[in-house]
């Protein structure tokens, strides 16, 4: 949970006129948090800001890569009538599906970092539309990953089916990417969906020893 946040819980139980006493300095509760918290916003901007721009360069990729697939189908198309040639089999619509949704779910997670990128960082987007966005991100990129997995896999079977012993291998190896990517971004995405939307800790305490 983020010190705003902490801050948050606090304010929520604090008396009225607590909230609106100064110190000796003359500072008020929020004013003395946001200036000693200054740094901790700072490192929060830099963390957002690199974490965005290295996934926005993911997503980009898999844009390119998934709209060009879509036009270079496995196979090729049909010259008489335009067609794919393997417009029949069921895995060409698996690959055609996988590539549409990778496609959508990496614009998606493109425009997700882009909003983190161009944020104001101010103290209170760091409570919910930062982290909504970044959770939305990695989500749509976590999808969009997957299903450019499950597309070069359809595609793969359709060319060489008969060769299942070169198949196999290769359809596993695919789920290896996903499968690090769970590893790596799903604790963060837990993590980060229960400090935006868990319960307070407050509640959490009640909660416990009740």
């Amino acid at each position: 949970m983020s010190y705003s946040t902490y801050f948050t819980e606090v304010e929520t139980i604090a008396l009225p006129r607590i909230k609106e006493s100064v110190n000796n300095n003359r500072m008020t509760p929020r004013e003395l948090f946001t200036r000693s918290h200054k740094e901790l916003v700072k490192e929060g901007e830099r963390w957002m800001k690199e974490t965005a721009t290295s996934c926005t360069v993911v997503g980009a990729l898999i844009i390119t890569i998934m709209f060009a697939a879509a036009f270079t189908v496995p196979g090729g198309n049909n010259g008489e009538t335009g067609f794919p040639i393997f417009w029949h089999k069921n895995l060409f619509m698996a690959f055609i599906v996988s590539d549409a949704i990778s496609l959508f779910s990496s614009t998606t997670s493109v425009l997700m970092f882009l909003g983190i990128l161009t944020s104001r960082y101010a103290e209170h987007d760091f409570l919910k539309s930062l982290p909504t966005k970044m959770i939305i991100g990695l989500s749509t990129l976590f999808i969009s990953i997957a299903n450019m997995m499950v597309a070069f896999s359809s595609a793969l079977f359709i060319m060489i089916h008969e060769q299942s012993w070169i198949v196999i291998p290769m359809i596993f190896l695919a789920s290896v990417p996903v499968t690090l990517f769970i590893g790596m971004q799903f604790p963060l995405l837990v993590e980060m969906f229960i400090s935006t939307y868990g319960r307070g800790i407050f509640d959490r305490k009640v909660k416990s020893r009740a």
